[in-house]
């Protein structure tokens, strides 16, 4: 059996880190690279770097950021925002990322996880999944939504449809990031996160909602998937890696301790 994986999240905007509720009231809460190097520290299994306005301002990643917290970690780090095309995605691999990390583009151009799964290996290509609870319609029979430009354009697409397809195009991995839970610190989207990971075969990523360490036990026992994303529960210092990941040991979740 393989173990749950803890795995943080660092929203940066204008190079510094940042969190919002909901999608919206984003505060500047600190430095990302000093915060990468906390987390690695304490036994952090991975990382996930997403530049949240690169693609609503239309622009290129932060590059310089990414490979200044790429120097300060050993751990897999992902990174998405702005990434367009594959020269995009080589840019940010070449930085020093493991993964590369699409998800407005890939709406927009579904191609490009292809091309980039092509290019690199799925094992690289991880598709994020920003999901809005919606009424059931014909074209979104599960009543969940994929939403774009960091939660300000509803696509009108199917989010467990787009899983499938996502996996299908060759993602090696998806994150599903319930916006309706997103800074709330209330728990993860339990029903969504178990409709993608009973749709698709490859790796699942609960993100969104998580406020205490028995959060990620309902998710992490509850749904199959495989991770879950933290980023306030930590940021505010509220709890640690090892804190978390001794509740989930303790719980009988198998994780990889730092004894």
């Amino acid at each position: 059996m393989l173990s749950k994986r803890l795995i943080a999240c660092l929203d940066v905007r204008d190079g510094k880190l940042a969190k919002s509720v909901k999608f919206v009231d984003t505060k500047d809460i600190g430095d990302p690279v000093a915060k990468a190097r906390e987390y690695y520290e304490n036994g952090l299994d991975e990382l996930v770097f997403y530049d949240i306005t690169a693609s609503s301002d239309k622009r290129n990643i932060m590059i310089d950021v990414v490979g200044e917290v790429a120097s300060q970690v050993f751990i897999p780090f992902s990174v998405g925002g702005g990434l367009r095309t594959v020269e995009d995605c080589s840019r940010v691999l070449l930085a020093g990322a493991e993964k590369i990390n699409v998800n407005s583009a890939a709406v927009k151009n579904p191609q490009l996880i292809a091309e980039a799964s092509a290019a690199f290996g799925a094992q690289c290509v991880v598709l994020s999944m920003d999901v809005r609870r919606t009424s059931k319609t014909k074209a979104i029979p599960s009543g969940y939504e994929i939403v774009i430009n960091g939660g300000r354009t509803p696509m009108g697409i199917d989010a467990i449809e787009w899983a499938k397809r996502g996996e299908e195009l060759g993602a090696g991995e998806l994150v599903v990031n319930s916006i309706d839970a997103d800074g709330t610190r209330e728990g993860y989207e339990l029903t969504l996160t178990r409709a993608v990971v009973e749709a698709v075969t490859i790796p699942v990523i609960a993100s969104g909602g998580g406020g205490k360490p028995e959060h990620l036990a309902a998710v992490l026992k509850g749904t199959g998937c495989d991770a879950a994303l933290v980023a306030s529960i930590v940021h505010y210092g509220e709890y640690t890696i090892q804190q978390i990941k001794q509740h989930l040991h303790d719980n009988g979740i198998k994780v990889r301790m730092r004894y």
